[in-house]
């Protein structure tokens, strides 16, 4: 039934922006018909340049993405883990989480080139944030009561690490790379549509400058559906890894 309602509501909307399109109060540049948005985005995955383009945005925010994880799940559960650390790194990232990271991008270009390594290096940071604080309170939630049973059991600060902490701190830290995840491809859309002359972002601002509103809506759908299929991949990693924890019913 759920995916009944969702095939419905999404139907709905395709119907109404189609009434839309053919109904002639608005110009073609606002709603251009399904039609022609589905004929640009079959051009657009059949070409080979699409394809690249798609390769250039994905290369960039995975491999943001993925240093952020490494970095940031290392630095979470040792700020969880250590009373230093914590009162080191704790006024760090919370003081400057709120800094909007694109405004640094000029910098960034400056630094590391108008290239790929300016975006993979503001991707990075801007995913290290949530990682981090995400990943931090989940290692600090970890029960003490279980903590003391494995060592009263015998067990060694790296053994009780491994089977207590690490596991009980693992939902925690997929719960971060999901909120991260989007944010690299956002990330990486607005980078390649300011300064950049490949990927998707570029299509999609060269669309529009170019008035061909219904190739740009082509090329969002592309992007919407990436973002999909990366955020539905990291959800079954997530159910195979964290095999102990299912969402079985919802609560309201």
């Amino acid at each position: 039934m759920s995916w009944l309602r969702s095939i419905v509501l999404f139907g709905s909307a395709l119907l109404a922006w189609e009434i839309a399109a053919r109904s002639g109060w608005w110009s073609p540049l606002l709603f251009p018909s399904l039609a022609s948005i589905a004929n640009e985005f079959v051009g657009l995955v059949a070409g080979a340049g699409g394809l690249h383009e798609a390769w250039v945005s994905l290369y960039r925010a995975l491999g943001g993405f993925a240093l952020a994880a490494v970095v940031g799940v290392f630095i979470g559960i040792l700020m969880g883990r250590s009373e230093l650390a914590a009162a080191l790194l704790d006024p760090v990232f919370s003081g400057t989480y709120a800094v909007p990271k694109l405004a640094l991008f000029p910098i960034f270009i400056f630094v590391f080139g108008i290239g790929s390594l300016s975006k993979i290096a503001l991707v990075f940071l801007e995913c290290l944030y949530p990682i981090v604080i995400i990943t931090y309170q989940g290692a600090r939630s970890v029960s003490p009561v279980l903590i003391w049973s494995a060592q009263n059991m015998g067990a060694s600060r790296v053994r009780t690490f491994g089977r207590v902490v690490l596991p009980a701190t693992v939902p925690f830290i997929f719960a971060g790379l999901r909120v991260a995840l989007p944010v690299a491809m956002i990330v990486v859309i607005i980078t390649e549509m300011i300064s950049s002359a490949d990927g998707l972002g570029y299509r999609v601002i060269y669309s529009l400058a170019s008035l061909q509103t219904d190739r740009m809506l082509a090329v969002v759908f592309a992007i919407a559906l990436l973002g999909y299929a990366l955020d539905r991949l990291l959800i079954v990693l997530r159910d195979r890894l964290v095999y102990w924890e299912k969402l079985e019913t919802f609560y309201v």
